[in-house]
């Protein structure tokens, strides 16, 4: 699989390890120790994938995180030891796809950044014979070149957001669990207390100025899951 990832993390023994796994596959890397760096980095390439750790010398991951979603839709791997569950929304609510805590098995880091490849170049138009769109209440999504319209008014989403709202259209009048969302998007077991697909959708629903009480499009079905009518 040929991709360029990004890997920020001012350690070097570990940006060395995930460097020497992620080569092994035939990925070419970029390695970065600081925020600004990896900014420049970001400017100057063009980058499939960025694995960010959260605590750097001069910019937390988060924030960097939220720098790059101003721009670019690419997966983006948060990378820490912190293992809080309020650090791991906090990381989805800004924009990254999948999390990993330190120490970690480099061979499931590998996976995981496979798994995100996949899911962001089916989504932009390196499968042609996926064109699909739907359209209806003033909602366009296309799966074929991974655009989202609301209102005429373009939604700028991250992949694991786009096949989310995809699956719940695709669904439209069904009530999708939360265990089949996150089973079907993420490619993982779903394990009980798991928060992520709630993020996501709260994340969603904001980029489409939807008040949480009553939205229009993605509702909560209390206890079952949740459903676009």
């Amino acid at each position: 699989m040929d991709a360029n990832i990004l890997v920020v993390d001012d350690e070097p023994e570990i940006a060395d390890l995930v460097e020497v796994y992620l080569k092994s596959e035939g990925f070419t890397v970029f390695t970065c120790g600081t925020a600004a760096e990896a900014l420049t980095c970001v400017r100057d390439n063009r980058l499939d994938l960025a694995i960010l750790d959260v605590m750097l010398p001069d910019m937390s991951g988060f924030t960097l995180c939220g720098e790059i979603r101003r721009e670019h839709r690419f997966p983006v791997l948060m990378l820490t030891a912190k293992v809080g569950d309020m650090d791991k929304i906090m990381g989805l609510t800004i924009g990254a796809d999948d999390y990993i805590t330190k120490p970690f098995n480099p061979l499931e880091l590998v996976s995981r950044v496979k798994a995100q490849l996949r899911r962001y170049t089916r989504y932009n138009g390196t499968d042609k014979a996926e064109s699909d769109v739907i359209d209806f209440n003033g909602l366009v999504i296309n799966r074929g070149t991974h655009e989202c319209w609301l209102y005429d008014k373009e939604l700028t989403l991250t992949p694991i957001e786009f096949d989310i709202l995809w699956m719940l259209c695709e669904n439209r009048g069904q009530v999708i669990s939360a265990e089949r969302l996150f089973e079907t998007v993420w490619g993982e077991k779903y394990l009980d207390r798991n928060n992520t697909v709630m993020v996501h959708i709260r994340r969603l629903r904001e980029k489409m100025g939807e008040p949480s009480r009553n939205p229009r499009f993605i509702k909560t079905v209390w206890g079952v899951g949740y459903k676009v009518d």
